[in-house]
């Protein structure tokens, strides 16, 4: 019995991500265009109050798959030296169910006329739910098993930044907790959150007056996991509609496009066209929606277009 709950969870986690692996923080397509999740260093980029809503239905057609929706704000404070940022994430995938907080802290400081360099921490807090009630598995000794365990977390980041350019590096998983069972049982040694290691990067060139190529490229490490990189291209053209092309290691090529509806603005959309794994025989790809939009300070002027 505790070794069907402890598979279910360790499943249900890997799952959340978008992909059979040990990666446990959820991954998006778009991420290069709200990187909050990945680093708390990234808070108060735009300075602005950013605020940035994502929902992502995973492997089309493939019945319990992933689904998850996220919402954050970020802003500078305190003569923007300070910011502060907060992402909410729901993962569902199966019968699991995962919310998460993360509350981010950043200080940030001038390194030369065109860049800063920021250094942020973060609290999560990560609610992981099985609910047996529908039992799909038949399993009389299921019923009434159901989990709710509460994990909270902590994590790090830095990130050198200008209105070109971008290089971060972040584990915003820093400790190894222990997942319970449930009930009775104790922890299992085998279900535990584990260390991840991100670093990111991104630079924007002008190839003509009216168009601009921006790679980006994320480097990920987990512990007892294989080493992944998502690549991509964006080309941004007459600085209001971006299209661009990622590849995933071990998961799936990707389709983008945004388009800066006005200077606050922005609406994104991506498709994973081709799943590199088992699962493109069972599954119609994978689709994201993303809006963000941006409030402005009083004392700031709203940069546009935002590259990152």
């Amino acid at each position: 019995m505790k070794r069907i709950k402890i598979f279910l969870i360790v499943v249900g986690l890997m799952a959340l991500t978008g992909r059979a692996s040990a990666q446990q923080q959820a991954m998006f397509t778009q991420y290069m265009f709200n990187q909050l999740a990945l680093n708390p260093a990234y808070a108060g980029i735009h300075d602005g109050i950013s605020t940035s809503l994502l929902a992502r239905e995973q492997w089309v057609g493939f019945d319990g798959a992933p689904k998850t929706q996220t919402f954050s704000i970020h802003s500078p404070i305190k003569y923007r030296s300070i910011a502060l940022g907060a992402v909410f994430i729901r993962d569902q995938i199966g019968l699991t169910d995962q919310f998460g907080a993360y509350f981010s802290y950043a200080y940030r400081i001038r390194v030369s006329d065109f860049s800063k360099l920021s250094f942020g921490l973060q609290a999560s807090f990560n609610q992981y739910k099985v609910d047996y009630t529908e039992n799909i598995y038949n399993d009389p000794n299921l019923v009434n098993q159901n989990i709710n365990d509460l994990s909270p977390n902590a994590g790090a980041g830095l990130m050198w930044h200008s209105d070109r350019f971008y290089l971060g590096f972040s584990i915003p998983q820093l400790f190894s907790n222990a997942l319970y069972a449930g009930g009775e049982d104790a922890a299992d040694p085998d279900a535990k959150l584990v260390r991840h290691y991100f670093v990111s990067g991104g630079y924007v060139f002008d190839l003509n007056p009216n168009l601009k190529l921006k790679p980006n490229v994320l480097f990920k490490w987990v512990q007892g996991a294989p080493f992944e990189i998502d690549i991509n291209a964006n080309f941004l053209i007459k600085d209001l509609v971006w299209l661009g092309v990622s590849y995933r290691s071990l998961d799936s090529f990707d389709a983008l496009f945004q388009i800066q509806v006005t200077p606050q603005f922005q609406l994104g959309y991506s498709y994973d066209f081709l799943t590199t794994t088992d699962l493109s025989r069972v599954n119609s790809g994978s689709h994201e929606i993303m809006i963000n939009y941006v409030f402005n300070l009083k004392s700031n002027k709203i940069v546009t277009p935002r590259y990152f």
